[in-house]
């Protein structure tokens, strides 16, 4: 009986140092590569021109297709930073459409964008007054005119606005001289996407003689750019000139 139990505990013994010698032998999982944070350095670091400007925000743009987006600036800690004052480093002219809030769209957040929003991103008195602001007393080297594909101001502008109401008409008939060339024999999801790319020019060249006005060496004139946001695929699509 004692020879039995000995012989159990020596076998016992054997399989628990197979155990441990096994695990020692078995090669650790690969450590992933952490995702890479931005600093809050980073982050605030005013961007040198236009050009860098709008890099940032087309990679941001990228993340946010992606799936990937790496920043939260509604924090508590953030909103304290901001309470002495902002420094946005771009403008963006957008559209009022609720599909296509600037600072998600661009995976930025409090502080970062100085957000114009109108329907049809037209350039009004108003909003001519607020981009003159963003020039003169915050040094943006950056403006995007922001439209997007299947705009309803633009749907609109390009049928019948007798039928709207005064101050929409109104609104609607700033539109219009963008559309002008718009052949109206073409189909009319045709005529739209032309339409929306044709009326975010016009935003551009109105916000250009802004921004020529303005006394500034040409080494630090305002980047003016236009572009239109898909909104099946969430791509932020840069116009030629």
């Amino acid at each position: 009986m004692r020879r039995n139990r000995l012989l159990a505990l020596q076998i016992l013994v054997a399989v628990l140092a197979g155990l441990l010698l096994l695990g020692s032998c078995t090669p650790d999982p690969p450590e992933s590569e952490p995702e890479r944070i931005v600093s809050e350095e980073e982050r605030d670091r005013f961007p040198e021109d236009g050009e860098q400007a709008l890099k940032r925000l087309l990679d941001g743009n990228r993340r946010f297709v992606n799936g990937e987006p790496r920043h939260d600036y509604a924090s508590q800690r953030r909103r304290m930073m901001l309470t002495e004052g902002q420094h946005p480093f771009g403008l963006v002219l957008g559209c009022s459409d609720s599909r296509v809030p600037p600072e998600l769209i661009f995976d930025f957040g409090l502080g970062d964008l100085f957000v114009i929003r109108v329907a049809g991103n037209v350039v009004d008195n108003d909003e001519a007054g607020s981009v003159e602001y963003a020039i003169v007393h915050l040094d943006v080297p950056l403006i995007l005119v922001l439209g997007h594909e299947g705009c309803g101001a633009v749907t609109a502008a390009l049928g019948m606005v007798e039928g709207e109401v005064t101050e929409l008409q109104g609104l609607l008939r700033q539109i219009h001289p963008a559309l002008v060339d718009i052949d109206p024999s073409l189909p009319s999801e045709q005529r739209i996407h032309l339409g929306v790319e044709a009326n975010v020019r016009q935003s551009v060249r109105q916000l250009l003689d802004i921004a020529d006005r303005e006394d500034r060496p040409d080494d630090e004139r305002v980047l003016v750019v236009g572009a239109v946001y898909e909104l099946d695929t969430g791509m932020v699509r840069i116009l030629e000139e």
